[in-house]
């Protein structure tokens, strides 16, 4: 770690010497704690964030023109296109090109229930299963059916890590060889109020939040992950939330296609229903892929059909993205741009009292990756045999619901 004297010179450098103010206050431990918090800061990048925001959050698509974007229909390949597609994706598989990776730094929060998500227990036909174990099952399926152990990369917070690895190991790793999962902890960036400065959560923590799902890309590359993908042949990574207990993350169909297609990435999607679904869906602005959200698509697109009575932009991305090393490496290079959310925090002023006013949030979104891939792959499923995601205490994707999709293809 940076001597006391280097990092006062760096707070004084960005005018932030104001983080020391309750320095005195604090004990030894917690002194040692709060200098290792500020020495993770890059106050060039937050200053150059704060001066890509500081007129104002906008979301617009302004004049840009968005168009269509083509769709790869799995659901209808015929069965001979489906099986030589699947003898390909087997053959990689086998050769180790695959590894899977899940998105797991939440909370249960919205369940009604205290602790990480992943560790959220269901009521399997009165078995208790968490979460992580629906996963794990389709693992060992994947070992059955290929003869190999797929690696299995699990991105946490640094609120749930250890409590995640822990889980993890009172349980033996659910019968899964533990040296084909490794855990990494996502990111996270300082909060910033409206006029740049950092701000503190109280008088020995630095008000810190997780950089966004798109944060998983600098997250591989800082952990090590891309590393260990390199040394170990891995070309293909499967990224799914944690949370959609049917997600097909070992699907030999979807690693054929890129493979044929010399494609980067991939993206599954599902048909929405109605135009009403508030998911983001895939367009093209300026003839490039982009996921546009519910709240900024146009209502005339949101409704327009073609003439099969299709919605024209309705291939929603629901979190099943497919990635080539290569993509993988260069964004860990280029980085992906960053987005700023603006609301209300309460957090400590520099005079050690309680304040509550709005404060900048920056995230990457995963999605953003698919501007930089070439060839991205928009892949179509079922929505009925790939998403249950469970968020919801009660009604709509609750474990009830994801449970009775989760019964028809998994039987433990």
């Amino acid at each position: 770690m940076k001597s006391f004297t280097e990092i006062k010179e760096t707070l004084k450098e960005y005018q932030a010497g104001y983080l020391l103010n309750f320095y005195e206050e604090l004990s030894e431990e917690e002194r040692e704690n709060f200098m290792e918090q500020i020495e993770k800061i890059d106050f060039a990048y937050m200053k150059e964030l704060y001066e890509s925001v500081k007129n104002g959050v906008t979301f617009e698509t302004g004049e840009k023109e968005i168009s269509p974007i083509t769709a790869f229909d799995k659901t209808k390949l015929s069965g001979e296109e489906y099986q030589r597609l699947n003898i390909l994706g087997e053959s990689l598989i086998k050769d180790g090109k695959l590894a899977v990776c899940s998105m797991a730094g939440g909370q249960g929060t919205r369940l009604g229930y205290n602790g990480p998500k992943g560790t959220f227990m269901l009521d399997l036909d009165g078995k208790p299963t968490s979460i992580f174990e629906t996963i794990i099952h389709k693992l060992k399926m994947a070992y059955e059916a290929f003869g190999v152990h797929i690696y299995w990369y699990v991105m946490t917070s640094r609120q749930n890590h250890a409590v995640t690895v822990k889980f993890f190991k009172d349980n033996n790793y659910f019968g899964y060889d533990k040296n084909y999962i490794l855990f990494f902890e996502q990111g996270e960036l300082p909060l910033i109020d409206k006029s740049g400065k950092v701000v503190m959560k109280d008088k020995s923590h630095i008000f810190m939040a997780p950089d966004g799902n798109g944060g998983i890309f600098k997250a591989l590359e800082d952990k090590k992950i891309l590393n260990h993908m390199r040394e170990h042949g891995i070309e293909y990574l499967a990224v799914g939330n944690v949370d959609n207990i049917l997600i097909n993350m070992v699907d030999p169909v979807t690693v054929a296609v890129m493979k044929e297609n010399q494609s980067e990435a991939l993206s599954k999607v599902f048909m929405k229903p109605s135009p009403e679904g508030k998911w983001g869906v895939f367009c093209k602005i300026d003839g490039i892929p982009h996921v546009i959200e519910y709240s900024e698509t146009p209502k005339e697109l949101l409704e327009a059909r073609n003439e099969a009575g299709e919605l024209i932009y309705g291939d929603v991305h629901f979190g099943c993205n497919f990635f080539h090393i290569n993509l993988l490496n260069r964004i860990a290079s280029e980085k992906l741009p960053m987005h700023a959310a603006s609301k209300k925090n309460k957090f400590l002023a520099e005079n050690g009292a309680e304040k509550e006013e709005e404060v900048y949030k920056f995230e990457a979104f995963i999605f953003d990756a698919f501007t930089m891939a070439n060839n991205l792959i928009v892949c179509r499923v079922k929505r009925e045999e790939e998403f249950a995601p469970i968020k919801n205490k009660e009604g709509d994707e609750s474990p009830e619901t994801a449970l009775e999709l989760y019964k028809k293809f998994y039987h433990q």
